[in-house]
């Protein structure tokens, strides 16, 4: 089932290419974390995407030209002293029987191979500008096979295969389901264990204790945990100050489930309870987020939950006495921005800040049922605003959620987490 779920996308893919183009896609080397100690390896999300290949020293060439065209990959031959070490190796006959290329060949021959596969071709394929050596062997494959016959075009692959990864299918929507809920989980887990006098860095470890018991064995991102003064640094990942009774904790942390992402995002009190000018902001923030998510509904263009935001954040702030005027007028002149600096959401899937273009053309793209986003408005409120009352000092605030656009209007996949002022604090009393 698995192996028919990428074969169904490859298919996809080559049926929006020139019949006559070729396609290649590498795998994502190993990284070195310091000496001759790795990073766990994690593939390339659009390599993965295609091919659901883990092993690094891959390359992916697909070749149109029948009805489901042709998947070649070059992998490592197996290697029983390496095997000793590291685990099993597909090989070649387990890229053929597994993953379901069509032909599997050793990567060392992929230098010798590839201007053959080219000598002809219209066009080539590729993710220019992820890494500069396979960009500098796709342009000398070419020139290669130019030497020896009519020239060969290259070409972004990016424009229909990220277009293709930003609508998720019912197999990507489970993951990401999934994934939302251990994140979910991770939240509640981190208000309930909170307490003054704790680190940051010990919430930090509840959330990876809660991520990796159910399954998702790394974080999407660096998580963020951003106690009173911290929560108003937007990617603050230091992790490392003591929190204080009576301040707010922000934290944006996201798990990631067999490659797919979560982001969320919640911030709650420190001893327990929101101080009255905490709760006076939570609200504004926790309306304009309702609100937002509201307007990701099929047929809105992709900005209209941020501006939504914005009107409802512009207009609880004069409402809190920190902005004066006219709503209209003060939108206008961006004067939200000292407060509010970012936008509300970003597309989400197998990458945290997913592919997919926002805008078609000069126009906001139009939301569309398998569209997945974010939807992460906040309030920051640093002592160094101008004209900003003490009162409302180190407010740091945002909450967000991650949201399915359906036919029938939008599908909160994080709303397990606690978010109103009276659930976090009920939940956090036990």
């Amino acid at each position: 089932m698995i192996i028919q779920e990428y074969a169904k996308r490859r298919q996809r893919l080559v049926e929006t290419l020139n019949p006559n183009g070729l396609a290649v896609l590498f795998a994502a080397p190993s990284r070195r974390r310091n000496r001759d100690v790795h990073f766990p390896y994690r593939p390339d999300s659009d390599f993965f995407y295609l091919t659901g290949f883990p092993e690094p020293a891959a390359v992916a060439v697909l070749v149109p030209g029948h009805p489901e065209g042709e998947y070649v990959l070059f992998c490592r031959e197996r290697d029983p002293k390496l095997e000793l070490w590291e685990g099993p190796q597909a090989g070649l006959d387990g890229a053929c029987n597994h993953y379901g290329a069509d032909r599997a060949l050793p990567i060392a021959a992929l230098d010798a191979v590839m201007p053959e596969l080219i000598a002809g071709r219209e066009c080539l394929y590729s993710l220019m500008g992820n890494e500069p050596d396979c960009d500098l062997r796709v342009i000398k494959w070419a020139g290669v096979a130019e030497a020896e016959g009519p020239r060969t075009e290259l070409r972004s692959l990016s424009t229909p295969l990220h277009e293709q990864r930003l609508f998720k299918s019912r197999h990507e929507i489970r993951k990401l389901r999934r994934a939302a809920r251990i994140a979910a989980a991770a939240h509640k887990r981190a208000m309930r264990a909170c307490r003054p006098g704790m680190n940051e860095y010990q919430l930090e470890a509840e959330l990876l204790h809660e991520f990796i018991q159910r399954g998702a064995r790394a974080p999407a991102y660096p998580p963020i945990i951003g106690g009173g003064a911290n929560g108003c640094i937007l990617h603050y990942i230091l992790n490392n100050a003591e929190l204080q009774a009576g301040e707010l904790v922000l934290i944006d942390a996201g798990a990631e489930y067999d490659y797919y992402a979560s982001d969320i995002t919640r911030t709650f009190p420190v001893s327990g309870r929101f101080s009255a000018e905490q709760a006076a902001v939570y609200e504004v923030v926790l309306a304009s987020q309702r609100a937002a998510i509201a307007a990701v509904r099929p047929g809105n263009p992709w900005n209209q939950p941020h501006e939504t935001a914005v009107r409802v954040l512009t207009e609880g702030l004069i409402e809190l006495g920190i902005l004066s005027g006219d709503p209209v007028r003060r939108i206008a002149e961006k004067a939200f921005q000292p407060y509010y600096m970012h936008r509300t959401g970003h597309w989400v899937g197998m990458d945290v800040h997913d592919v997919g273009d926002y805008r078609v053309g000069d126009v906001w793209r139009v939301l569309e049922p398998g569209m997945y986003l974010t939807v992460e408005p906040g309030l920051y409120l640093r002592p160094d605003t101008p004209g900003l009352h003490k009162r409302w000092w180190n407010i740091g605030i945002r909450i967000e959620d991650d949201v399915l656009v359906t036919r029938e209007g939008p599908e909160v996949l994080s709303a397990d987490a606690p978010k109103s002022l009276q659930e976090i604090e009920q939940w956090m009393a036990g």
